[in-house]
């Protein structure tokens, strides 16, 4: 009975990955199987794609999910040009997000990963990802999937008549406002 009970102890137990000075600690969240699929499922993290591919999924994901906050919750939310702003606000946060993305590759040494053996979440991070060339090749695939993105929000908001539907939707309160 304690054999199965010390088993179970220190299968819960928090340990150091490897070398305990890099502060991160192996826990049954960031290191269960769930988190471990989820995590490296994500396009950073995928086997088998190319730097300019991941940024450009990377991108669509980004710039689909910024055009409504912009459209929906901006300043211009009650007038006829909302969804434009909501465009334009989101290629805007795109252009941002792509201009600190370059600035992360410029100054200094290449971007730093940390290898495989002290990372208790990611079982194999890309290498040609964590070049100058790769960070390079993945700016460029998220300027275009993240612009990409914002204009397909934009069309299927516009193209689907929402614009009509959603004030119909907020006026009954059925979206547990």
């Amino acid at each position: 009975m304690t054999e199965s009970k010390e088993t179970l102890m220190q299968k819960w137990a928090v340990k150091t990955v490897s070398d305990p000075t890099v502060g991160n600690l192996q826990t049954p969240v960031n290191s269960g199987w769930f988190t471990k699929m989820v995590i490296n499922n994500l396009p950073v993290y995928r086997e088998g794609l190319s730097p300019n591919f991941r940024g450009l999924e990377t991108g669509a994901i980004f710039g689909y999910l910024l055009y409504g906050p912009f459209s929906m919750t901006g300043p211009l939310r009650n007038t006829d040009f909302h969804l434009t702003a909501g465009l334009l606000g989101g290629v805007g946060a795109i252009q941002i997000l792509t201009a600190l993305f370059i600035l992360y590759n410029a100054p200094g040494k290449e971007p730093n990963v940390q290898p495989a053996a002290t990372d208790a979440t990611v079982v194999n991070p890309p290498a040609d990802l964590f070049t100058r060339a790769g960070w390079n090749d993945f700016t460029n695939g998220f300027w275009l999937g993240g612009t990409g993105g914002v204009v397909f929000a934009w069309l299927l908001i516009g193209t689907l008549h929402l614009d009509t539907v959603l004030p119909l939707i907020k006026e009954y309160h059925l979206l547990g406002a």
